[in-house]
This record gives structure tokens, C-alpha cells and sequence, in this order.
């Protein structure tokens, strides 16, 4: 993990307390409250949950999807994961995230056989621009917390900012392991980042909108390889709608995944 950048809020997004309880740590803070997690290291945990759970050799998660029932204390967690469509070649996973009071994070997980060696890989994404050599600490915007998880993560960015309206394109990867005294696989990697796709790719002001995902998904068509994530990210919007943040995920081999957020767009509370 990378000692560049502002100080490390915390060793890790996650302590462990025993098998699926976990403390969230000061990293795990989103940028709109250090009370409040962001999504990115949430949506991780229930990745990890999903990849822990009755392992099977030769098959792979291939998509996540999270649905995020409310804000997510930084405070212990609990997670569980159940089979809901055994199978050989393809299961669905379904887990949750409980807090104190109960499930704040519901989320499902497609486990399928991986594809034989002989096949030809085909990907129609065009390749990623190299990485930046050096890093860039996160533009802020007013009443922005950017001590917590936007500090546990390197950026290095290639288009725009997070304050300046998008598309926007980046390289980043965590600067801490989801959970301490562990290597992170490569989907806890691209989960822990693909939650930033709605801040790197936003089209809108966040010192004047309020811009909530209420889900996560991610599908990928092969893991990742190495640390750096590279995230070229969108957002579309429409009056009387919502908004619809979409991103492709590379590394530097290439393309290897998508994301989608389905987002709520209001104006942000007087004062």
C-alpha cells in the first residue's frame, strides 16, 4: 500500500472483530460527513462477504450489485451472506451489512464458472491513457470531510476534478487494505473504488446539489491485475428524473469492467 499522499486517517478501512464483525475505522468516512461512510469500502466488505462465502474453486463473482437502505454509520458491522441459487456453474449470493439496528446495506452477487482458457478475449473498451506519474490531492468543495476515505485513497487524475463538472477519468487505488492484516483481492479493489464513479464523473455542482446513490453495481468480465484502478466516469441527468452515473473500469491491460449508480438529485438544505 502507498505511503504518498496527505496522512492516513486510519491502517485500514476495517479491524476485524471476529469472523464477519468488523470496527469501520476514521478512513472509511465519506466526503459529506466523518460520521458517515462512503460506499466505496462498504460495498468492498460485501464483496469480500460474497468471495468468503462456501468458496468454489473455478468460479469467479462476476457482478455486484448494492442496494444502500440508509447512511452507513462509521461503527461496527456485521456481515452475512447466504446462497440463494445453488448451483455448479452459476449461484446467486445475497448478503447484507447489519449495524445496530439492523440491515443498512442489502446486496446480491452473481458467482459463475470462469470461461476456459481457449477463449479469445475480446474487449471493445479503448485502452486507458498511462498513468500519471505523480499524485494530486482531491479538489475540495465547502463542507466537504476529505479526511476519511478520499485521504485512504491515491489519485491521480487524468480528466477534470471532483469540483469541477465532468466526465472525468482517473487513476486511483486504496492506500490501506479494506481489512487490516489482509492483501486485497482484485475485486475488493475494484468494488472499494467503483463508488467514486457519481464524484469523478459528476456534470453537477456539489457545493449546490445534493447527490445520493442508492445503489452500486458492477459487472465484471475478468479481474483486475495490480493496484491502479483506472475509472473513466459520466454522469446523465434530467429535470422531473434522476440521474444515472455509468464508468468504465481498466487497468493496464485494458478494459475490465462497468459500473452503474442510480442516483437522487436535490437541491441541498438552506444554511
Amino acid at each position: 500500500m502507498s505511503e504518498d499522499g496527505p496522512p492516513l486517517p486510519a491502517a485500514a478501512f476495517y479491524e476485524p472483530l471476529d469472523q464477519d464483525r468488523f470496527t469501520s475505522t476514521t478512513a472509511t468516512a465519506g466526503p459529506w460527513s466523518p460520521g458517515f461512510q462512503h460506499a466505496g469500502p462498504v460495498s468492498a466488505l460485501v464483496g469480500r462477504a460474497f468471495e468468503r462465502h462456501d468458496p468454489s474453486p473455478g468460479t469467479r463473482v462476476a457482478r455486484v450489485t448494492v442496494e444502500i437502505l440508509g447512511p452507513v454509520p462509521v461503527a461496527p458491522l456485521r456481515a452475512v451472506v447466504r446462497t440463494v441459487r445453488p448451483g455448479r456453474r452459476v449461484s446467486l449470493l445475497e448478503g447484507e451489512l447489519l449495524g445496530e439496528d439492523g440491515p443498512i446495506v442489502r446486496a446480491t452477487a452473481w458467482r459463475i464458472a470462469a470461461a476456459p482458457g481457449r477463449l479469445e478475449s475480446t474487449d471493445h473498451s479503448p485502452p486507458p491513457p498511462p498513468l500519471p506519474t505523480t499524485s494530486r490531492p482531491i479538489d475540495r468543495w465547502p463542507g466537504m470531510h476529505a479526511d476519511g476515505y478520499l485521504a485512504a485513497m491515491e489519485w491521480r487524475p487524468v480528466e477534470g476534478s471532483f469540483n469541477r463538472p465532468g466526465p472525468g477519468a482517473v487513476w486511483a487505488r486504496a492506500r490501506v487494505p479494506l481489512v487490516a492484516g489482509e492483501a486485497d483481492s482484485p475485486l475488493v479493489r475494484a468494488l472499494t473504488l467503483a463508488d467514486s464513479a457519481s464524484g469523478i464523473g459528476s456534470q453537477l455542482d456539489l457545493a449546490k446539489w445534493l447527490i445520493i446513490n442508492t445503489d452500486l453495481t458492477v459487472a465484471l468480465h475478468r479481474d483486475p491485475v495490480g493496484e491502479w484502478i483506472f475509472m473513466r466516469a459520466r454522469i446523465n441527468a434530467d429535470p422531473g428524473g434522476s440521474a444515472l452515473a455509468e464508468a468504465r473500469l481498466a487497468d493496464s491491460s485494458g478494459g475490465f469492467g462497468r459500473a452503474l449508480q442510480t442516483l437522487l438529485v436535490d437541491g441541498l438544505p438552506a444554511g
